[in-house]
Parts: structure tokens; C-alpha cells; sequence
């Protein structure tokens, strides 16, 4: 009497499979909590509140025009576009010189400097919260626009300086050598060859230096009273907000960021694209 043998199972379809699962995962984790939020912000008080919760918005707006409507609602809106885009400038201009001639230049230290970039990420902020909020009043960068944008340019120069030092290794020193036999000196060869090339990859670096202060709530928190950014403002009006106006603050909180991120989206590709050359 013979046995059957089962076929040995091909690794490359389990990987496929293993794959396919640890994508779709981290699509339900991403994404999940972003749909409940807009449900429940697209829902009526009554629905949001009640149990069991519905899988459909409503579409009733009654929670947002409410935040919209909200006293300093809108100058702290602008608070934040303003700290995110002065953010967003002070971290390229510092960060992107910095990856340059990390990528470019040999010097003691090197590697010293790369780890103290780094390291400058492993203070936690409440700790620097009371050093900072002194020296801002002693200096009359408390309570201003600058201040805080300030303070969000060294949380994203770490990531600047790192992703600009990625892009500028991806891009042959010959180019620039080839440009200085043809009459260019060190500036002009970087402006006109390899400034296009990385100009989507800076672009990209400076979405994330935006969206992290964007995002950012203690500083701003701790660092304004009259000139709030959103973050700050939300945190302290949702504190005994109802629901429904919690997850209303979110999803005004949350989607500028996202509508930014998807309308520059290209460049992230293209940073990609630049970084594995």
C-alpha cells in the first residue's frame, strides 16, 4: 500500500504570501485609525456617541463648522503654516550644506560629527523644555513665530542633513569634475549640475521638516500663549472637548498634513529613485 507524497511548497509563493499579509497589516494599521477619524468627524454628535459605531459617515459637518468657527481657530492655523514653512527653509539651508560636504570632503572627525547629528535627537524635549523657555525670555524669542520655528529647525536638521548627505552620495563626483575642466569653479558646477539632479530629493527632505513641525505639540505648547500653532491650540481646547469635537480637532490637525504630502508626492519618488542609484 503506497502513500501519497505531498508536493514540496514553493518558498517563493510563501514569500509571496508572507509579503502580501505584512503589507496589507501595515495598511490596516495606517489607515484604519485614519478612517475611524474621518467616520466619526463626518458623523453627527448622536452617531458618534452611540454604540454599536457606524462604518459610513453621514456627512454632517455640524463638528467642524463648530472648530472652524472657534475662537483663534484661524490665527492658529496660519501660527502653524507659518513655523512649518519657516521650519521647512531654515532646515534646507542649514541641513543641505551640511550632507554636501559630508558627501564631498574628507575631514577629521567625519564620523564624530555624523554621530553628534544623531545624538542631538536623543535628548528628549521635556528635559531641554525649561532651559529653553528661560533663555526665549531672556532673549524675547518667547511667545514668537521665530522662536518656535527656531526650535522645530533642530528637531529637522538631524533628518535634512542625513537624507540630503544620502542624496548628494547618489550623485557621481565625476559630474562635477567633468563641469570644472569645462570653466566651472566649485559653485557654478554645483548650481547648474548637480542642483537639478537633487533638487526633488531637497524638496523631499523638506516635506518631512514641515510635516515634523506640523506635527510637533510640546514646544509649541510650552514656548507660546498668544501666537499658538495649532497643535497647541487643539490641546488645549480638546481637553474637555466632547468626542465628537475630539475627533473634529484631529481630522483638521491631520488632513492639511496630508493633502500636502500627496500634492509633492512625486518628489518622494524621486528621492527614492535618487538615493538607490
Amino acid at each position: 500500500m503506497t502513500m501519497a507524497s505531498s508536493a514540496p511548497q514553493d518558498p517563493r509563493r510563501t514569500g509571496r504570501y508572507v509579503y502580501a499579509t505584512a503589507v496589507f497589516l501595515l495598511c490596516a494599521w495606517v489607515l484604519g485609525p485614519l478612517y475611524l477619524l474621518f467616520v466619526n468627524t463626518l458623523s453627527s454628535p448622536e452617531a458618534v456617541n452611540s454604540f454599536p459605531k457606524a462604518y459610513v459617515p453621514e456627512f454632517n459637518f455640524e463638528s467642524i463648522e463648530f472648530f472652524m468657527e472657534f475662537a483663534g481657530m484661524t490665527s492658529a492655523l496660519w501660527n502653524s503654516i507659518k513655523v512649518a514653512t519657516l521650519t521647512m527653509i531654515m532646515s534646507i539651508l542649514v541641513g543641505a550644506p551640511a550632507g554636501y560636504a559630508l558627501s564631498r570632503f574628507e575631514f577629521k572627525g567625519k564620523e564624530t560629527f555624523r554621530i553628534l547629528i544623531l545624538l542631538t535627537r536623543a535628548f528628549p524635549l521635556p528635559l531641554l523644555a525649561l532651559p529653553l523657555a528661560v533663555l526665549f525670555i531672556r532673549t524675547g524669542l518667547d511667545d514668537t513665530i521665530f522662536g518656535l520655528a527656531l526650535v522645530h529647525t533642530t528637531l529637522a536638521v538631524p533628518f535634512a542633513v542625513l537624507i540630503t548627505f544620502s542624496l548628494f552620495s547618489g550623485i557621481p563626483m565625476e559630474l562635477e569634475e567633468a563641469a570644472w575642466t569645462l570653466g566651472c569653479n566649485r559653485l557654478t558646477a554645483f548650481i547648474k549640475v548637480v542642483l537639478p539632479l537633487i533638487l526633488p530629493g531637497i524638496t523631499a527632505s523638506a516635506i518631512f521638516a514641515f510635516v515634523i513641525s506640523w506635527n510637533e505639540v510640546f514646544a509649541a505648547a510650552v514656548l507660546t500663549i498668544e501666537n499658538r500653532t495649532l497643535t497647541a491650540f487643539l490641546l488645549q481646547n480638546l481637553d474637555t472637548s466632547a468626542l465628537h469635537l475630539k475627533f473634529a480637532g484631529g481630522f483638521i490637525l491631520v488632513v492639511p498634513a496630508l493633502i500636502f504630502i500627496f500634492a509633492v508626492r512625486k518628489y518622494l519618488f524621486a528621492m527614492w529613485g535618487i538615493a538607490n542609484r
